[in-house]
């Protein structure tokens, strides 16, 4: 409850200004509202209390306690909401919907309902052992449905999850006390949680449908249907993820981005979440950001070895600029992360534009690109160049004004490194001649261009040989010489790989330095297809060809090299 009411109390002599004083000062240690501490205290009855309430603001009293409310009604509202301001929905006319509250004047709330429900709200008076005693009673049955999805998921493991938060001091400690007993959603949340990092998920993602809702796991880039709990439980899963994401529970119309921060296992893991109003309800997306996996070693990559020659060759270079291109989820962060962690050494200033900034490093300056207040890749880069910066890396390229000043960065002696979506190395440079950078700028800047893709290994587990047809072989690009010194593989499916053939992932990389010829030809105006034609001949060896070499080393399938490149 406000401290205005307290004074209310006060003026009116209900209580004395030492009883209000020792009220704030137990508010102070333990939380919880004015009121709740004064009858706490033995200072005032339940009952004098709300009389006094509802006299003053001009509502009526209830008493819940001696009421039979609709299920219906109280569907209305999620129970983090019932029990963050403390009401409890108690009937609905026409477009009124009565809500018993312990503040009647906290107008916060009402808005939100309000909001929230597109209902009128008529407020009433009633006791907060009432009230608390109503939400216990009347949400009881979500405990009933999440106990029934937690009996089925006896498999799934809670490995200790604890939830960090960055602002200590803007917690209520009443609310961190109670929630240890707000229990079914709490551990159903922790049990997803865990078990998605447990099994190397890379996303949960938590989906609403007309008549289901469906929970699914992305790991080695493909999605799993791990669980469907209940409809009714719809509401309260998302709004215990937006709590912990510390995101606008009242708000349902529009898409809001937040961040979880989890230790597991003594290893602290980021989760970032988007969700985003569909027609029945909210998508919850979990990016997890586990540092503790992430490989900054290249040469645990995949890359292989003149690739990754030409690769450190590039990224040592005094200035200049290095793309890496590639689809959403291709591991291009994780590249460019490594390539960071290999030239990040004392003597150099290296400043980075993200959006957003996955991973802290140590030694290196990151932004967090913010376009809504204006604070855009290109407005970082200008910033970074009165910064004194040795490298740069811009997150992506989007446009003409970002690329224009990563190139003359990388011109004026200063390495860049940026991401840009295409589909192959070669096609790279048609893109930033369509976004309107000059030939010449192009073939003088741009030092090296690596394309990726993440394909599925394997299981070693259970790994067999598999026979394919010759002719399939060498339609999908093997000679004939190759044919007979090697042997395919496959996941026969395993309890290791969940039954899939597949564990981890491995990328497939086409490395195009731009050498003397290819700079010509791109001054030339030369085509997509000759670019690719020439560097293929300067010994670069394309995405194709690389899902090839993997399938010989007996890493991959020939399927997922399928599925995952393509030949012009």
């Amino acid at each position: 409850m406000a401290p205005k009411i307290g004074q209310l109390l006060v003026n009116n002599k209900l209580i004395t200004e030492e009883q209000f004083l020792k009220a704030i000062e137990l508010q102070k240690k333990e939380g919880g509202r004015i009121g709740s501490n004064l009858i706490k205290l033995g200072f005032i009855t339940d009952d004098r209390l709300v009389q006094f309430l509802s006299k003053q603001y001009g509502v009526p009293e209830i008493n819940l306690s001696g009421e039979q409310i609709d299920p219906a009604i109280v569907k209305f509202i999620p129970y983090e909401v019932a029990y963050k301001y403390q009401i409890f929905p108690v009937s609905k006319n026409g477009a009124s919907l009565t809500v018993a509250m312990a503040d009647p004047s906290n107008v916060f709330a009402i808005d939100d309902i309000k909001f929230m429900t597109g209902y009128n709200v008529t407020p009433v008076v009633a006791s907060e052992a009432t009230i608390k005693e109503a939400i216990s009673i009347y949400y009881e049955q979500q405990s009933d449905a999440l106990q029934t999805v937690m009996d089925s998921m006896t498999d799934f493991k809670d490995e200790g999850l604890d939830l960090i938060r960055e602002t200590e001091e803007d917690l209520d400690i009443s609310a961190l006390k109670t929630a240890v007993d707000e229990a079914p959603v709490v551990k159903l949340v922790n049990l997803i949680l865990s078990e998605a990092i447990t099994r190397g998920a890379s996303d949960i993602h938590l989906e609403p449908y007309e008549k289901s809702l469906r929970v699914r796991y992305r790991i080695d880039g493909v999605l799993y249907d791990v669980m469907q709990p209940p409809m009714k439980l719809k509401a309260a899963l998302s709004s215990r993820i937006k709590i912990m994401s510390e995101l606008d529970i009242a708000e349902r119309r529009l898409p809001q981005d937040g961040r979880i921060k989890l230790k597991i296992k003594d290893r602290s893991v980021d989760l970032r979440v988007s969700t985003l109003p569909t027609l029945f309800g909210e998508k919850i997306v979990m990016r997890i950001l586990d540092k503790s996996s992430l490989s900054l070693e290249l040469t645990k990559l995949g890359f292989e070895e003149q690739a990754l020659s030409d690769f450190n060759e590039a990224i040592s270079s005094p200035y200049g600029m290095v793309l890496v291109t590639g689809p959403t989820g291709s591991g291009k962060t994780t590249t460019l992360y490594s390539a960071l962690s290999t030239i990040n050494k004392i003597d150099v200033n290296i400043m980075t534009a993200e959006d957003p900034v996955e991973y802290n490093l140590l030694g290196i300056n990151q932004v967090h690109v913010r376009e809504e207040i204006g604070l855009t890749f290109a407005a970082a880069l200008r910033s970074f160049l009165r910064q004194d910066p040795d490298i740069i890396m811009v997150g992506e390229i989007r446009d003409f004004e970002t690329a224009e000043i990563a190139v003359k960065a990388a011109l004026t002696g200063h390495l860049v490194l940026s991401t840009i979506h295409t589909n192959d190395a070669p096609s790279t440079i048609s893109r930033l001649l369509n976004m309107g950078i000059e030939p010449f700028l192009v073939s003088a800047s741009v030092v090296l261009i690596l394309a990726q893709r993440l394909c599925r290994k394997v299981c070693q587990q259970c790994k067999e040989e598999e026979a394919v047809p010759e002719s399939a072989l060498l339609s999908i690009g093997f000679s004939q010489d190759e044919i007979n010194t090697f042997k395919c593989v496959r996941g026969k499916g395993c309890p290791s790989c969940n039954g899939t053939g597949y564990k981890g992932r491995i990328a497939l990389y086409e490395v195009m330095p731009v050498k003397e010829e290819l700079k010509e030809l791109i001054l030339k105006g030369g085509s997509t297809s000759e670019i690719k034609k020439m560097a293929v001949t300067l010994g670069m060896k394309t995405l194709r060809m690389s899902g090839l070499t993997k399938v010989k080393e007996g890493l991959t399938s020939i399927e997922e090299v399928l599925r995952v490149t393509f030949e012009d």
